[in-house]
């Protein structure tokens, strides 16, 4: 029998789950998922920069940031067709999700932001999840993406509260969550999770954990992202994250936020299959695949074909109902 989610973990109560001796937590991890979700599924999304480049926002991680010096070559928004037709080969490589990113600091009202609705409305029309991150929007603007067929949208927190001042300055923490809430209201599903490796200490980790497993209602995919050190960003000389902590990560995720999809997110190309196999036991049940994540490198269909065979996973369909319905909770529990 299942236990009741909570959204009132504590971070002494995450922090005793974190630092559970690995071998225990992952296993401890890996009876909540077997409790909520099917083990063999894992959701295969797509990842597609349709706007690239140029970004105003300072985000030290961040190689499309325009105040950087990085190789990233700057492009305006995509035409229509050949998004659709980059979802359609995604769809025939497998993915359900397709998620679409802008390199903008916030969504506007002009001819972009119509030209991403025709992208949202032709990807939904195949049948697939469709999902968005093109930083902060209004309820009106998350609105309009909901009508025309948006399913998720990205908004990741990055970081804990504590830490997020070093990483970002031109957006503000509450910004993020405000953002979110106004995904949430106009019933897009919540995508958001964070980045490890870029300084933080392991209380960061468990603080941003601890923000969002007690949102009024928990994400609906929670991405666990190791950093890619990107030359010329200020974070580029930055030490590779180890694959015991994406582990970690994932497994606290899993325990604390049962209904949601915990994705493996950046960093698979500096993992080796074992330890993606170690993620997936801990309660990883969503990736990204195809060559890129937005900018930077990431496994390919065939690659990833390759290990689903190995370790017997298969695709979860678009739209299957999530595990656990989840009611929204009030203020008073």
């Amino acid at each position: 029998m299942c236990e009741a989610i909570r959204h009132d973990w504590t971070k002494e109560e995450i922090s005793d789950i974190y630092h559970t001796p690995l071998l225990e937590l992952v296993y401890r991890a890996a009876t909540v998922h077997r409790q909520y979700q099917d083990t063999a599924e894992v959701q295969v999304c797509t990842l597609l920069s349709v706007k690239t480049g140029g970004c105003p926002e300072d985000c030290a991680y961040c190689p499309q940031a325009a105040r950087y010096h990085t190789d990233i070559r700057v492009h305006g928004l995509m035409k229509t067709e050949e998004v659709l037709e980059y979802a359609r080969r995604a769809r025939e490589a497998g993915s359900t999700r397709f998620c679409m990113g802008a390199a903008w600091r916030e969504v506007r009202d002009n001819r972009d932001f119509d030209r991403v609705l025709e992208m949202v409305r032709g990807v939904n029309a195949m049948g697939m999840e469709v999902c968005c991150t093109l930083g902060m929007l209004t309820e009106d603007q998350a609105r309009k993406l909901h009508d025309a067929g948006l399913h998720a949208y990205n908004h990741n927190l990055d970081t804990s509260p504590e830490y997020y001042d070093e990483i970002i300055h031109t957006r503000t923490y509450d910004e993020r969550l405000r953002t979110l809430e106004h995904v949430r209201n106009a019933g897009v599903t919540v995508c958001s999770g964070g980045i490890i490796g870029l300084g933080e200490t392991h209380e960061d980790r468990i603080g941003m954990l601890h923000t969002l497993s007690t949102l009024p209602r928990h994400p609906e995919s929670v991405p666990v992202n190791a950093l890619v050190r990107v030359k010329g960003t200020p974070l580029e000389d930055q030490p590779r994250v180890d694959a015991w902590d994406m582990v970690r990560m994932i497994a606290t995720a899993r325990i604390i936020m049962p209904g949601s999809m915990v994705r493996l997110s950046a960093g698979r190309t500096e993992m080796t299959i074992a330890e993606q196999a170690w993620c997936f036991m801990a309660g990883a049940n969503s990736i990204f695949t195809g060559d890129k994540l937005l900018t930077t490198p990431n496994p390919s269909f065939d690659e990833d074909h390759a290990m689903f065979e190995l370790l017997g996973l298969k695709a979860r369909k678009a739209f299957k109902n999530d595990p656990v319905s989840e009611p929204a909770v009030t203020e008073a529990g």
